[in-house]
């Protein structure tokens, strides 16, 4: 039996994401895309995770991006239907877990692979890593929201340059436009991850989350009108007037509100 090419684990409060095909620089395929979002359905449902790392097995890529022959053999209509839908759900959903997700960047990360990378809240990188958005080097274009999550990061124009002349850049770089956070050595890239995610699970769970919701609908990646209204929401449920009404609908009466 073939190992899993999608790992996931859950050390108490820390959940990892490991891209498990380092004999193919982690490119992924559909079913890497299903394990992939079937993992963003357990961290949603487990309500102790906290931080989530999103992690690559092998010393040479983080992942190359989505596999040439798994896409290839697609018409165009199928593309339409599914290879560019799924990975659009999978990529957001990701990116819009509670929880921060940092994405530990071990070496070249290209097209598809960059994408997953984008849709992390947080980027580390070993110092000698490679990135590139390069779609149209193969006559096609950024299928899962780099075209939009790439120039949120860095700018319309950076982004531009990479996506049209779809050039590598060497991680001094990507740290020097903010398409990265921090460079570590390769040796350190886990043990970063790690103290990282530590310090932020330290902290308390629900206000980082909000603050995830908050940042990201300022930075345009998810509606404002929602981050509000869930806010709202979860505020009137927690007044005493909130409990009141659902139990005077349940005992079918007349609610008495407080004002609390």
């Amino acid at each position: 039996m073939s190992e899993a090419k999608i790992l996931f684990s859950h050390d108490q409060h820390i959940a990892t994401i490991t891209l498990n095909r380092p004999e193919k620089l982690n490119a992924l395929d559909p079913a890497m895309l299903k394990e992939l979002e079937k993992a963003a359905e357990t961290i949603e449902q487990l309500s102790d995770i906290r931080v989530v790392l999103l992690c690559a097995a092998g010393a040479k890529a983080f992942c190359v991006g989505a596999d040439i022959n798994a896409w290839s053999a697609l018409d165009p209509l199928d593309m339409w239907r599914q290879w560019v839908r799924d990975g659009h759900r999978v990529f957001g959903r990701i990116a819009n877990l509670p929880q921060p997700v940092i994405a530990l960047i071990n070496g070249y990360t290209f097209g598809g692979g960059l994408e997953l990378a984008l849709a992390a809240d947080i980027r580390l990188s070993v110092d000698t890593a490679e990135f590139a958005m390069p779609e149209v080097k193969i006559a096609t274009a950024p299928g899962w929201a780099g075209s939009q999550r790439l120039p949120a990061l860095i700018g319309a124009s950076r982004a531009k340059q990479m996506i049209f002349t779809g050039s590598r850049i060497p991680a001094s770089k990507a740290e020097q436009w903010g398409l990265v956070n921090e460079l570590v050595p390769a040796e350190a890239l886990e043990n970063a991850g790690k103290k990282m995610a530590e310090e932020i699970a330290a902290n308390a769970p629900i206000s980082v989350q909000i603050t995830k919701q908050l940042v990201n609908a300022a930075s345009g990646q998810t509606s404002s009108a929602m981050a509000l209204e869930a806010l709202a929401g979860a505020l009137a449920a927690s007044t005493s007037d909130g409990k009141e009404g659902i139990r005077s609908f349940q005992e079918k009466r007349p609610p008495k509100y407080s004002g609390e």
